[in-house]
């Protein structure tokens, strides 16, 4: 596919993340406005709430867009979503007859605050990457060896839905229970070994019936698009707490996604296969399409009071080895019934070679190898006042579908007891 070109001059640039062949959906705030839905076109943003009260766009027989989150239009399924988006496109496209119509109703992005997307019904985080499912084993036990289980079934665990946090909300340093090896006691207070997470968030569209599973297939068709999503993992709490029912607090703390639903339907050209499989997976997590999308990712980290940001990551999502389909169709497959807005962390995302890591666990090697930015400052693992940020592309002929920067900044523990 190439650029389809907008009217919109900004969303034709090759490298500006939201052309015409995008249209991510998000939920945006002005001075003169309270939180609705709107579409990233180039710089600009389409207020769709105004755009429906001027009947430009009408999806069903309600209104469905001055609300602050996008559940009600993923509750409509794929064929409203296909509508929406060929509506859009037919709005926007250059030589669009009705230009004149659309444009009072373009917001700069830069007078506009954003906002959560979408309401997270409920969140669960899988482990599916199998370089840092192998580098974790060789951290931790000395070997790469992988579970037993591990190249059967997408491990995961139910996170905290009300954890989840849009892209520019700062995070405490958690307090927590640690136990160092030689200790005989565990003892509280602040994380000293916090960390990130570089993951694909994706989120349930559509949901499935309580006892009623699913095929790989289906779920795939359920899954209305994709964030980032930075799993923050606090590692010595999780290293004391995680055996033998896995992790608790040392992730309840904060997960961030980025402000920007890409859907799947933008991202369908950039399918890509998932890897070979090492075992045979059981037929019910077979699926006739490729699953994973080739969509480039980079951790930017950047000190307090420093202008200098240093990548010190970069892999693409397409090193995973199970897919969100195949994620989505194995949380079901024991009837448990799937919600609109339901978010699936992908897991950790890291490639072959050491600059492919997507965690600082993994970076630094469990601090026994620090890494040095470009500042000259070592890291082990995140100080406070630091700034960790994901961005992730894919690239077509002539354009890019972006997802808006995945950014938190790491603030001190709040004093325990409170004062």
């Amino acid at each position: 596919m190439t650029l389809m070109k907008s009217w919109v001059e900004s969303a034709n640039d090759a490298n500006h993340p939201f052309p015409l062949n995008n249209l991510p959906y998000g939920v945006f705030s002005t001075a003169g406005t309270e939180e609705r839905c709107g579409v990233a076109i180039g710089d600009m943003i389409l207020d769709m709430a105004a755009a429906e009260e001027a009947g430009l766009v009408q999806i069903g027989d309600i209104a469905i867009f001055d609300v602050p989150y996008w559940n009600d239009l993923m509750d409509l399924g794929a064929d409203a979503w296909a509508e929406l988006r060929a509506r859009l496109i037919a709005l926007l496209s250059e030589g669009s007859d009705e230009k004149t119509l659309v444009e009072p109703h373009l917001i700069a992005m830069a007078h506009a605050d954003l906002h959560m997307p979408f309401a997270v019904s409920e969140y669960t985080d899988f482990y599916a990457g199998k370089q840092h499912a192998q580098n974790m084993g060789s951290i931790l036990r000395g070997s790469p060896d992988l579970p037993a289980n591990w190249l059967h079934i997408p491990i995961g665990y139910n996170g905290r839905a009300s954890s989840v946090v849009i892209s520019g909300t700062a995070i405490h340093r958690p307090n927590g229970q640690r136990k160092a090896p030689d200790a005989e006691m565990p003892s509280f207070g602040p994380s000293m070994r916090l960390d990130i997470e570089l993951e694909m968030g994706a989120i349930v569209g559509t949901g499935s019936e309580f006892g009623q599973p699913i095929t790989v297939d289906q779920a795939d068709d359920m899954i209305f698009g994709y964030v980032l999503l930075n799993d923050w993992s606090a590692r010595d709490i999780q290293g004391w707490e995680y055996q033998p029912l896995g992790p608790f607090q040392g992730k309840a703390f904060g997960t961030s996604i980025s402000p920007w639903i890409v859907t799947a339907a933008a991202l369908e050209t950039f399918r890509t296969s998932t890897p070979e499989r090492t075992k045979e997976l059981l037929p019910y997590l077979d699926g006739s399409k490729d699953g994973l999308y080739d969509i480039e990712l980079e951790v930017l980290m950047q000190p307090e009071g420093i202008e200098e940001v240093t990548a010190i990551s970069k892999t693409n999502y397409s090193r995973m080895y199970y897919s969100a389909a195949e994620q989505l169709c194995h949380h079901a497959i024991g009837g448990c019934a799937m919600n609109t807005g339901d978010l699936l962390g992908s897991g950790t995302i890291s490639g072959p070679e050491r600059a492919e890591y997507g965690s600082l666990l993994e970076l630094s090697w469990a601090g026994r190898e620090p890494f040095t930015l470009d500042t000259g400052e070592t890291r082990s693992f995140i100080e406070d006042g630091d700034t960790l940020t994901l961005r992730g592309n894919a690239r077509g002929d002539g354009f890019t579908i972006g997802f808006g920067d995945c950014t938190g900044k790491i603030l001190p523990a709040v004093a325990w007891p409170a004062k």
